[in-house]
């Protein structure tokens, strides 16, 4: 019975995301609040001063660690669109001269996952979404555009692994490694199905994008081990970009010279190496550090200096009217919610209500862990359309389980590649398809099964491959 009861703020969120059909901000103040509730009452561990001080003060380092990355990234999406840089990206792509192949597999793994590293936030459609249609039949880009969003958890400057690994108690580098492994099925699959639905259906495409798979998971574990989860996905992707432009500069004249009116983005991954070498030589990351009781946050390590650089350039550039207004129309309720997930999870966790979860989960081997937790964190990307909001709830559950160092490092991969997989195939990313491409009914119900679809075969492919590494490393 207590058992049931300590879950049930778990049970609210889906509950309320599922069958209520309400928004996922409302999902989280409830089950927030419900949190709270219970432990106030005394249905867990005994309330103290000290337990309430630690989740308040955990939650307040995890979320100023998101929020300064969140914030400027949705100014920098607001200032960009002011100056049509993706525009100009969907106009340069289609003047590369590529076969059909060639360009479904430059977007979803290398312009869509580039732009997506980069900002989060679904910005990459505002991209692809307009350059596939110029591309493909209508239904079948809409599809192509969600396999092209669904392959990338290193969103946001791979701000959901540093949360993870902050939330685990592992190092972010090492998290993000074991996550290029677990999420190596995902990427292969998802350029298989964009090439499957776009009809190319030919042993060379199938090859061809399975090469460049394998080629983006080898590039993704060297950035994520030898310079961290924050530039990795940019780098992935960005080589994956490269490799197909000089290929395409090889056979043909076509100029691949980088739009100038993207300028941004290559000021913004400057900004970032820039940071990154500095912090290398010098160890000023480590010149300040905000601490709670069980995490801490490196302000500046993070990507959000470079963010607020480069929106300081873009308001000098850009038409900054109303510019204010249209941030906090969009900040407001991603920030909010990622808030109130982080409460309730860290309410969970020190109140005392995943002891009797852990318990259960302490008795299961690693190999046995693996799909479960990919179950556990797919349902809580998909519900919560946040990769970051997905392991708040469920990482720190596998912090606290009594396993060898290298089962904890696959399963914490499990989860947050699942949760990211799933997150971007969720019901927030399909509604900002569906509004970028002005979508009837049908085409809404179609893609939203289609998206949830890909949800679920992303989570058994993360928990199978889970299986096998944790089998792996066992010997």
């Amino acid at each position: 019975m207590f058992a049931l009861l300590n879950m049930s703020p778990i049970a609210l969120v889906i509950s309320m995301i599922m069958f209520f059909r309400r928004p996922p901000i409302e999902a989280a103040i409830g089950g927030a609040i419900l949190a709270v509730v219970l432990w106030l009452s005394g249905m867990t561990v005994p309330v103290t001063a000290l337990i309430g001080s630690a989740i308040a003060a955990d939650t307040a380092v995890l979320f100023a660690s998101t929020a300064f990355v969140i914030a400027p990234g949705l100014l920098f999406v607001v200032l960009i669109e002011r100056i049509g840089v993706n525009q100009a990206l969907s106009d340069w792509v289609k003047g590369l001269g590529w076969g059909p192949s060639a360009r479904i597999v430059f977007v979803v793994l290398g312009l869509a996952p580039l732009l997506e590293a980069m900002t989060g936030f679904g910005v990459s459609l505002i991209a692809t979404v307009p350059l596939l249609f110029a591309l493909l039949e209508r239904r079948v880009a809409l599809k192509v555009a969600m396999t092209g969003m669904a392959i990338m958890p290193w969103g946001t400057l791979g701000l959901a692994t540093v949360v993870g690994a902050t939330l685990a108690h592992l190092d972010p580098s090492a998290l993000g490694s074991m996550s290029a492994f677990t999420s190596a099925p995902v990427f292969a699959m998802m350029v298989l199905i964009a090439l499957w639905v776009s009809g190319q259906r030919n042993i060379l495409a199938f090859g061809f994008g399975l090469a460049f798979a394998a080629l983006f998971v080898l590039i993704l574990y060297l950035f994520n081990h030898y310079v961290g989860p924050e530039i990795a996905g940019v780098g992935a992707a960005a080589s994956i970009a490269v490799f197909g432009l000089l290929a395409a500069k090889l056979s043909s004249q076509t100029s691949i010279a980088w739009p100038k009116a993207a300028w941004p983005y290559a000021a913004l991954l400057t900004i970032i190496i820039g940071l990154k070498t500095i912090n290398a030589m010098t160890g000023l990351d480590t010149a300040f550090i905000v601490k709670g009781v069980e995490v801490s946050w490196k302000p500046f390590a993070s990507p959000g200096i470079a963010l607020l650089i480069v929106d300081a350039i873009l308001l000098v550039y850009a038409n900054s009217d109303q510019v204010m207004s249209k941030f906090l129309m969009r900040a407001k309720r991603p920030l909010l919610t990622i808030m109130f997930f982080l409460l309730m999870s860290q309410t969970l966790v020190k109140a005392g209500f995943l002891d009797h979860a852990k318990e259960l989960l302490s008795t299961l081997a690693p190999t046995a862990l693996a799909p479960l937790i990919a179950a556990f964190g797919g349902i809580a990307g998909y519900l919560t359309g946040s990769n970051v909001g997905g392991n708040a709830i469920v990482m720190p559950s596998i912090a606290h389980l009594t396993l060898p160092a290298h089962a904890l490092d696959v399963l914490a991969a499990v989860q947050n590649s699942a949760a990211g997989h799933a997150a971007l195939g969720s019901l927030p990313i399909v509604a900002i398809i569906l509004g970028l491409a002005k979508a009837e009914r049908q085409e809404e119900q179609e893609l939203v099964r289609f998206g949830c679809l890909l949800a679920v075969l992303n989570s058994v492919a993360v928990g199978l491959m889970g299986m096998a590494l944790a089998s792996y490393l066992a010997h």
